[in-house]
């Protein structure tokens, strides 16, 4: 999966090669689909969400600019393979799922899975976690129309936000906070989604 997917996609941070080949994408998806486990696709996961395909999950890491030691938030657990992931590399993560029955699955399978040094909250997303902020970098797996302020203000000068935003016409941004505001570019367009839930849908 590794080589066809990611590697010969483009993707060089070697720390996110590395870790995809470490993580172990069967142990986060439920066993009617574990036998595509490494296809490059979105898997079902139950409570209607999905997975992201491995090479989206690698693409959104590296424009991240994750480090070890970095202090990630991560927007949108799911299956919690992403969470995974960047902990492979390293990082201390916290990852909020608003789906409370999703989040406890997935507690569970951190656990089982070897990743129990993550920290799972149930909540908005929206808001992120203020009493643990700043963070190095912040990934969002889900899209809105616009970057949620209080994400960006949890973000240290320097530190990255990559996240989907949109509504139909979606693109993956990466956000760097400067000290005089952020500046914004464009890792890929024309992919699409599902919605952030909860405070967003207020301000649709």
């Amino acid at each position: 999966m590794v080589d066809h997917t990611i590697v010969e996609r483009g993707i060089r941070d070697p720390r996110v090669i590395t870790a995809m080949r470490l993580t172990p994408r069967h142990a986060f998806v439920p066993p009617a689909v574990r036998d595509q486990a490494y296809d490059d696709r979105a898997l079902p996961i139950g409570f209607d969400s999905t997975v992201s395909q491995p090479y989206i999950i690698a693409l959104m890491t590296e424009a991240a600019h994750v480090k070890a030691g970095d202090k990630v938030l991560e927007v949108g657990t799911g299956s919690g393979y992403h969470a995974a992931v960047l902990a492979m590399m390293g990082a201390k993560v916290f990852t909020m799922e608003i789906r409370e029955p999703l989040a406890t699955r997935t507690r569970e399978v951190f656990k089982v899975a070897g990743f129990g040094q993550i920290t799972l909250k149930t909540g908005d997303g929206y808001f992120g976690i203020p009493d643990e902020a700043p963070f190095d970098a912040i990934i969002v797996t889900c899209a809105a129309p616009e970057v949620p302020k209080p994400l960006l203000e949890q973000l240290k000068v320097g530190g990255r936000l990559v996240m989907p935003v949109g509504d139909t016409d979606q693109a993956i941004m990466a956000i760097t906070r400067t000290p005089s505001g952020t500046t914004r570019e464009i890792v890929m367009d024309g992919v699409l989604f599902g919605p952030m839930t909860g405070e967003v849908e207020t301000a649709r």
